[in-house]
């Protein structure tokens, strides 16, 4: 059997015409801002609301340093087995480096973030490890860092990592090199390290591209602490998503995540393969090989941009405001793109994680690559239900790309009420609204039609 990249076929397996979808989809983000337009008159979403609170046991349960500690132990020791895997395991395509990497990683963070929260912070070994050095020095530098973090760099070196790890899986000349993701890994702990060494723990917090990552779309996970009590609560999610912090670099941490989605389906189409072939030769100073390197990432870096500068845009194109406010807006309406970016992750990369990361785990069954069978797992136990069902895969797609953008619309509605003046709260919409349905259009036809 045959799995086709992402585990689909084409769009000929949509249950509509492509052109169908996206005429549909277009008509669903208008009838949404036409109906919250007139019945959503006043804010509803609010961080403040207490929400439904949990059995204090949860609470305690997760508070718990034990259980931290237990969770953080049982990270880092599935770290070391990949170690293991990575560097005594087969040098081929049998090791489960680069399917940790790409899928049980970048997938699984979103996976599991946006049911249970930033569960990153928890699990994170360069964390544990720094945990574990600390333990015992009581000084204030061992926990501060030696230097102050500056607020203006804000979330920009998590940019620099998400883009990083965007480049070396969609734009390097080849991603499932083992060696490659070992250099990459090995310079990713090296500036953790060396930062918490220089900031403290806020380094994590603003530089690890995952835990960035994490939290960001952590704030779609529908548990959340009452702000009151410290309680862990069950409450809507969309009450969640404004508490993302409007940072430097905010902006760019969703420009890169939301672009680099865009820019994996396009780069799979054959007419951009086609025009990378044809002209990675006329790239000077390089060869063939690297030619098509820089072609990619320049491809890359126009998608982030083109995301970059179309939401700001959008979001700069209200009137009535102050120019110090306009200069906000982007920052203020970024959380409306997290279930975007949601969406597009589960809609790309879904049979990606639920198909390749059983084959991952069938390889960590057998990290050395000597025929072992862990807890029984062998490649016959592998399930390619998506695959074999591309009408329900592809329709799973689509409602995930349509609903992210759907509640996109309603997020942007609601903190416009808040942000923009009495008379401009809905003209100040109108080029979000239209770059949103841009983005659907985009999405859904690179997804689908590329």
């Amino acid at each position: 059997m045959t799995v086709l990249a992402h585990g689909v076929g084409g769009s000929t397996d949509l249950p509509v015409p492509l052109s169908y979808a996206l005429i549909g989809a277009a008509w669903a983000l208008a009838a949404t801002f036409a109906v919250v337009a007139v019945a959503w008159r006043t804010p509803r979403f609010d961080p403040a609301k207490p929400g439904r609170e949990l059995p204090a046991w949860v609470t305690a349960a997760v508070d718990s340093p034990v259980v931290r500690w237990i969770v953080a132990a049982a990270a880092a020791i599935f770290s070391i087995w990949v170690a293991v895997a990575a560097i005594w395991g087969p040098q081929d395509n049998d090791n489960a480096l680069p399917g940790v990497f790409y899928v049980l990683l970048w997938v699984g963070i979103v996976a599991i973030s946006v049911v249970v929260g930033p569960i990153w912070r928890v699990i994170s070994p360069v964390r544990t490890v720094w945990r574990l050095v600390q333990v015992g020095r009581r000084d204030a530098a061992a926990s501060q860092g030696r230097l102050q973090y500056r607020p203006g760099w804000g979330y920009w070196p998590a940019v620099v990592g998400l883009f990083a790890f965007v480049w070396l899986e969609l734009a390097s000349s080849d991603p499932g090199s083992l060696t490659a993701i070992k250099i990459w890994i090995l310079i990713y702990l090296v500036a953790m390290f060396v930062g918490a060494a220089l900031f403290g723990t806020t380094w994590f917090a603003r530089a690890d591209p995952f835990e960035v990552y994490s939290v960001t779309v952590s704030r779609l996970a529908p548990f959340r602490r009452n702000r009151a009590t410290g309680r862990i609560v069950l409450g809507n999610p969309l009450d969640h998503l404004p508490t993302m912090p409007v940072r430097p670099g905010t902006v760019a941490v969703m420009a890169v995540l939301l672009g680099s989605t865009a820019f994996d389906s396009f780069s799979q189409s054959t007419t951009y393969s086609n025009f990378v072939n044809r002209n990675a030769a006329a790239i000077p100073l390089v060869g063939d090989f690297a030619g098509g390197t820089v072609l990619r990432t320049l491809t890359l870096l126009l998608f982030v941009l083109a995301v970059g500068v179309t939401f700001s845009a959008a979001a700069r194109a209200a009137a009535g405001v102050s120019r110090e406010r306009r200069r906000e807006l982007p920052g203020l309406l970024a959380h409306s793109l997290i279930p975007i970016v949601v969406g597009y992750i589960f809609a790309h990369y879904l049979s990606y994680l639920v198909e390749r990361g059983q084959e991952t785990m069938v390889r960590l069954a057998d990290p050395l690559g000597r025929g072992w069978h862990l807890l029984g797992l062998d490649s016959g136990d592998v399930q390619y239900f998506l695959s074999l069902n591309p009408t329900l895969l592809w329709t799973i797609k689509v409602a995930s790309v349509v609903i992210g953008h759907m509640l996109a619309v309603i997020a942007a509605h609601d903190k416009a009420l808040r942000v923009l003046p009495v008379g401009h709260q809905l003209t100040g919409q109108l080029a979000m609204m239209l770059t949103m349905v841009g983005y659907t259009f985009a999405g859904l036809y690179l997804l689908f039609g590329a």
